[in-house]
């Protein structure tokens, strides 16, 4: 087996590698083939594997492939964790990962840039794979940096605009905040647990549950949640959670296949399913539980709100990703680790659906995104329609889409937590289901309905996509309908994760769901009955006549609430606050330190200083040098008065 899963991890990086280094010699067709062999390879024996641990009882495997280094008693290696959360993790990322391979095929078509996509996208499939298939820390944040590095080179693909270079830029500085806290919370494990093991840690999790360290003299902190909080800083930078939200949006500037790949099933998935990994440790925390609660219910409402200002087709669905990762966040801080994954899983479906659809109607209208110049494209692209249709309703939770499911299991798991903040949560990710479907259909309604806004050269060339993307869209849709009502049986109420996660009796509150649940049919005649669902209709309701029957109300409200209109836009003012005060005082630190330091202290007394004594004492030394034969006997009878007196008197 430990065979498979090496082919499994290291398929997309052979792929990578060869596209990369030998792109010029296979082609185009070369580079995207052996890319996506590689993806298939991995998806096939994921399938193969997943298979082997959820339906054939395979024992989980734990094991160190190659040893790197031992140290102090420390090992520090490469090692595979295969087990029921591992397993869901690799089919997802696959699956979703050979859609998007597939897909550039048509959306890449024409960049010169083709065979170094092809090669950033299987070495981020790789990466991904090796985060979640780590079995101790070093391999953790080995994957957690990999995806980090790949992010930036796909954000900034297209390296010639600035918007791409500004927003590459942005993400690798704001998740080197979040990754500075990771860091640092397993300094703290590897100091107190002396191991970076996963088994030893969670082994040993409850012998530290009591111990504390003064952080600041006086103020004692819990050791786990001291960890546990690093831990989730590191998450909130890489699952984009307020305040470190701020580089998403701006990853819009990369191809949307990129997009696609990034909000669906690799970087930003990586946070959550690292907090779920480590729940082990979380649930000795409840200090830690209640910060990641509250962080995950700030993202899922006041990023959605977002969403309703937004004109550009790809960060409509960006600030989608925001909130529904928060709404994940929550699950994770209500201890329901398992129905933020089942989230996690459905939401890489649809999201990667309508991130597709989104780039088929960017072909269809020549690259133009926004969607106040599109409108009436359903008749011209039945399929992208349909599809994208399929995604929205999944999106806003539709009763029996797979969104339902998912969204509704932790509305309701957060309403039967008793965390600190657990009340404050629950409104929002109330609220956030209206707000999740009033821009979702605003954004269906502008592009797909309505009168044709688009200029009439644009208008003449409007078509469905080819097969080559449409294709990715159906299958993508597919799991969008199905998956949550087939899986939310097993892995929110059966014994599909196994062991993999760990909640106490009091955390519970799937537990305390279970009670009543009675299948999906049932859950979904549950729903029926809470405010969720009604909320929900009326956000697509609200959308519908707002923007289809009476669109003089959007301006009238743009125009008499301008400054909530103008704080939305700003997106609160959190990039103008990092820019002025982070930016803008790291180029002010910059600047007096150049004109300080740089220019007086060290050109000024070090550098042009030394020039100047060495010219001093030149000039000295050379008025002692005469020429004369007279100056030199005197001198040396001088000296040996001096010597001869030193004699006598010593």
């Amino acid at each position: 087996m430990e065979n498979i899963y090496l082919i499994i991890a290291l398929a997309p990086l052979i792929g990578a590698i060869a596209a990369g280094l030998f792109g010029k010699q296979i082609g185009r067709a070369g580079a995207h083939w052996v890319t996506i062999i590689g993806v298939v390879i991995s998806f096939a024996l994921s399938i193969l594997v997943f298979k082997q641990i959820v339906f054939d009882g395979t024992p989980t495997f734990n094991g160190a492939v190659y040893t790197w280094l031992v140290s102090d008693g420390i090992t520090f290696e490469i090692g595979f964790l295969i087990d029921e959360l591992t397993s869901m993790m690799m089919l997802v990322v696959t699956f979703v990962s050979l859609m998007v391979h597939i897909y550039s095929i048509g959306y890449m078509r024409d960049d010169p840039g083709y065979q170094r996509f092809f090669s950033y996208i299987s070495l981020f499939t790789f990466s991904m794979l090796m985060l979640v298939m780590a079995n101790n820390f070093l391999q953790l944040f080995f994957g957690w940096e990999a995806v980090g590095l790949v992010s930036y080179l796909l954000i900034g693909f297209w390296f010639k605009r600035e918007t791409a270079i500004y927003a590459n830029l942005k993400a690798f500085l704001v998740n080197r905040v979040g990754d500075f806290a990771f860091l640092l919370g397993i300094a703290v494990i590897l100091m107190y647990f002396n191991s970076l093991d996963y088994a030893d840690v969670f082994g040993a999790s409850g012998n530290f549950a009591t111990l504390t360290v003064e952080i600041i003299p006086g103020w004692e902190w819990s050791v786990m949640s001291l960890i546990c909080i690093l831990l989730f800083i590191g998450a909130m930078g890489k699952s984009a959670q307020v305040p470190l939200h701020v580089w998403l949006p701006d990853s819009m500037e990369g191809p949307t296949p990129i997009s696609a790949l990034i909000h669906a099933a690799t970087m930003v998935t990586a946070g959550v399913y690292m907090v779920a990994r480590m729940s082990p440790l979380f649930e000795h925390s409840e200090t830690a539980l209640s910060f990641v609660l509250v962080i995950g219910a700030i993202t899922a409402l006041f990023m959605g709100l977002l969403g309703l200002v937004q004109n550009d087709i790809k960060r409509v669905v960006a600030y989608s990703t925001l909130s529904q990762l928060g709404y994940m966040v929550v699950a994770l801080g209500a201890s329901a680790y398992a129905a933020g994954l089942f989230h996690l899983m459905t939401h890489a479906f649809f999201k990667a659906l309508l991130f597709l659809a989104a780039g088929s109607v960017i072909i269809a209208m020549h690259h133009e995104q926004d969607i106040r110049k599109m409108g009436g494209l359903r008749k011209y692209m039945p399929v992208t329609y349909i599809t994208a249709l399929i995604g929205s309703l999944a999106l806003i939770g539709f009763p029996g889409f797979s969104g339902f499911f998912s969204k509704d299991a932790i509305i309701e798991s957060v309403g039967h937590s008793d965390l600190a903040g657990s009340t404050f949560a629950y409104v929002c990710v109330l609220l956030g289901v209206f707000v999740t479907a009033l821009y979702t259909f605003r954004m269906f309604f502008l592009v797909f309905h309505g009168k044709e806004r688009m200029d009439t050269h644009t208008r003449s060339h409007l078509k469905e996509s080819p097969l080559v993307v449409t294709i990715p869209l159906i299958l993508l849709a597919i799991p969008s309908v199905a998956i949550g009502a087939l899986a939310i049986g097993p892995m929110l109420f059966g014994d599909y994760f196994g062991n993999s996660l760990a909640v106490f009796d009091e955390h519970n509150v799937l537990a305390k769901m279970g009670e009543t649940f009675t299948g999906a049919m049932g859950f979904v005649l549950h729903g029926m009955m809470t405010p969720a669902v009604y909320l929900a209709l009326a956000g697509l309701g609200t959308a519908w006549f707002i923007y289809m029957k009476k669109p003089q109300i959007a301006a009238d409200y743009k125009e008499n609430y301008q400054t909530i209109y103008n704080m939305l836009v700003n997106a609160y003012g959190f990039d103008k606050f990092n820019d002025k005060y982070f930016a803008g005082g790291a180029r002010q630190i910059g600047m007096v330190l150049w004109q300080v330091f740089d220019a007086k202290i060290i050109d000024g007394l070090v550098v042009n200083g030394a020039a100047r004594s060495v010219s001093w004492w030149s000039g000295f030394t050379r008025q002692m040098q005469s020429g004369y034969l007279y100056h030199y006997a005197f001198s040396m009878i001088i000296g040996l008065v001096f010597l001869i007196t030193w004699i006598f008197l010593a």
